[in-house]
């Protein structure tokens, strides 16, 4: 019975042994082990085993962010030995800045940071959360102290990425990675934020006006530009009009010429022929068309003859006697 007894005992010592020594550790998740104390190893996701009463884990504290029954958020500490690697996300409390130009503001932090290092998480400091919480805080008031309230809403990236980079820096000792810093509200007071919009107001009633101006002038320059161009292409018309009728009236005068020329030349012969002289002929046609215009008006009741009439006649007188004295070659020559 003894021996089934001590039998006992030490399954029941193996059994608890072995549920003891054996650690099942869940995926992006780490547990610092101490052995008597001292650290001993970091146990990553799987199966670990560990020697009981010896081997303990890490106890580490921790801040949480819980949902409250009445809708509102608050932060309880735990003591915890699994430390999550994964990236957190932690929205800071609001808290009060000031800038440059000595403003007042209200400002909330957003803060997305990862563990790199369990051992470093664990000694190098006590609480991650609450330390990476008022370095974030210090940094962002020694970050905005150096803007103007104007240069802190033109320049959120450029904070942000400030920001990050002086975090991170700070934080690789606790084996913490800052991956990203986002300045969710910049909240300054109500009689700032009421200058502010009439001042962007102000500044959009400026844009437009200046616009306006600016389409009123480009409208404007658009239509001279029109009637400038209408008028040139009204100019070259009239020019090259002009210029056509110009030509017209040169060819008809050219041909009228040429008509009369060869028309002079054939009386010319004719007159040749007969031994007369044609100039008396080209004059008394000349005096018959002018005398034609002169009586051809409606009203003309009173026919002046002028002197040269008598010229007229005697050409006429000189026309029948060549044509008398080309009709007696005529017959003689039969």
């Amino acid at each position: 019975m003894a021996i089934l007894a001590i039998l006992g005992i030490i399954t029941i010592f193996v059994i608890i042994f072995t549920a003891k020594g054996v650690m099942i550790v869940e995926q992006a998740e780490a547990v610092v082990i101490e052995r008597l104390g001292q650290y001993s190893k970091t146990l990553h996701s799987g199966v670990n085993i560990v020697f009981p009463l010896i081997d303990k884990a890490k106890e580490i504290e921790w801040r949480y962010i819980e949902e409250m029954p009445d809708g509102t958020s608050a932060y309880q500490k735990r003591k915890i030995t699994r430390i999550d690697l994964r990236e957190k996300v932690y929205d800071f409390p609001k808290q009060n800045v000031i800038t440059r130009d000595n403003v007042f503001t209200e400002i909330n932090a957003l803060l997305f940071f990862q563990i790199t290092d369990p051992v470093k998480a664990v000694y190098e400091i006590s609480n991650v959360p609450d330390a990476i919480e008022k370095l974030t805080q210090t940094t962002l008031r020694n970050v905005v102290g150096e803007l103007d309230l104007d240069a802190l809403f033109a320049s959120r990236d450029t904070i942000n990425m400030k920001l990050r980079k002086i975090l991170d820096e700070a934080t690789d000792k606790w084996g913490v990675k800052i991956n990203r810093v986002e300045l969710q509200e910049i909240n300054p007071p109500a009689e700032i934020r009421g200058a502010m919009e009439k001042q962007i107001r102000a500044k959009q009633d400026k844009t437009a006006a200046i616009l306006e101006a600016e389409g009123q002038k480009k409208s404007k320059i658009l239509e001279a530009e029109g009637y400038k161009e209408a008028s040139i292409r009204r100019a070259e018309g009239e020019r090259q009009s002009k210029i056509l009728l110009a030509e017209g009236a040169a060819v008809a005068r050219m041909r009228v010429a040429q008509a009369e020329a060869e028309a002079i030349n054939k009386v010319t012969n004719a007159f040749k022929s007969i031994n007369g002289d044609p100039a008396n002929y080209l004059i008394a046609i000349s005096y018959i068309e002018a005398l034609r215009e002169m009586v051809s008006g409606k009203n003309n009741k009173v026919i002046y003859m002028p002197y040269e009439a008598t010229g007229i006649l005697s050409s006429i007188g000189g026309i029948k006697e060549l044509l008398g004295d080309a009709k007696m070659r005529a017959r003689g020559s039969e």
